[in-house]
Parts: structure tokens; sequence; C-alpha cells
């Protein structure tokens, strides 16, 4: 089932972003708490999730960004796209990107961009498959206080 989240599926959520970076699960905490019910509650944010059998194994974030250009049309941003280990390549990144360009196209949003850190081929294949590409745009990154990171 492909979704949005909901405010209880937090821990499914974090436990899979523990394969996003290897990293471990976060411990709960006010300040933990609190960015959790800002995303809930901020209308551009959407964190879309495949669950099976009651297990959030897949997702991404779409965000939606307002903007003055462009006929004043909004613009998505994806983020965050992560598949568990067990349940690659059975199309659910697939299926998440796809429910976050509805979100997008619903949004009346003119484009969608997307960045990744992987240097592996196959990893842009995926998003070209997507319907991405990695021609039109040149990103650029600045880290602000990489040593938090």
């Amino acid at each position: 089932m492909i979704r949005e989240i909901t405010s209880r599926d937090y821990e499914g959520l974090m436990r899979l972003y523990t394969q996003l970076h290897d990293t471990a699960m976060p411990k709960p905490q006010e300040k933990t708490d609190m960015l959790w019910k800002r995303i809930l509650d901020d209308a551009g944010h959407h964190v879309v999730v495949a669950e099976e059998d009651g297990e959030i194994v897949s997702s991404c974030v779409c965000v939606v960004i307002p903007c003055l250009t462009r006929d004043q049309r909004p613009y998505a941003l994806i983020e965050n796209v992560v598949t568990g280990k067990k349940h690659r390549n059975k199309g659910l990144a697939t299926a998440c990107m796809n429910h976050a360009r509805n979100i997008a196209v619903r949004e009346n949003c003119y484009k969608i961009m997307l960045m990744t850190g992987s240097k592996l081929e196959s990893t842009y294949r995926f998003y070209e498959r997507a319907g991405y590409n990695r021609h039109d745009k040149t990103a650029f990154i600045q880290w602000l206080n990489p040593q938090k990171l």
C-alpha cells in the first residue's frame, strides 16, 4: 500500500531511515517530538511510504515550495528516497515517487527536483526510468555545520 504517513508511523519510518545513512535509531526526545509534529502539520511536507504487512518498507519525501516565478506555480523537491534492503527491486521506491509526482501535479507544481549522493550509474538509471533527467540543471550543495552531520 502506498500512502502518506500518519502520526503513528514515526517508529516505522525512523527504523527505515536507519538504512538510509546507516545510523542508529534515534532516542525519543522533546526536539524529535516537536519536529515530527511540525512535519505532520506542514501541508507542503509529504512523506510517502510503501507499507507491506504493517511495516514501512520504502519512502520518499516530497516538499512543495511556493514560488513567485513561473506564473507563481510552486515546485516540488524529492528527498530521502529509501527502500529497506530486504524489499529492494520490487518497484516500491518507484511507486512512492509516482505518488509524490501525483501530489506535485495536484498542487500545480511546474517541476520536481531531486538530488542524489550516489555515484552509481544504476542509481542514475533508476531516477531516469522514473522520469528525471540529469542534463537540465547542475546541482551544487553547501554543507552547513558539517561536523554535526
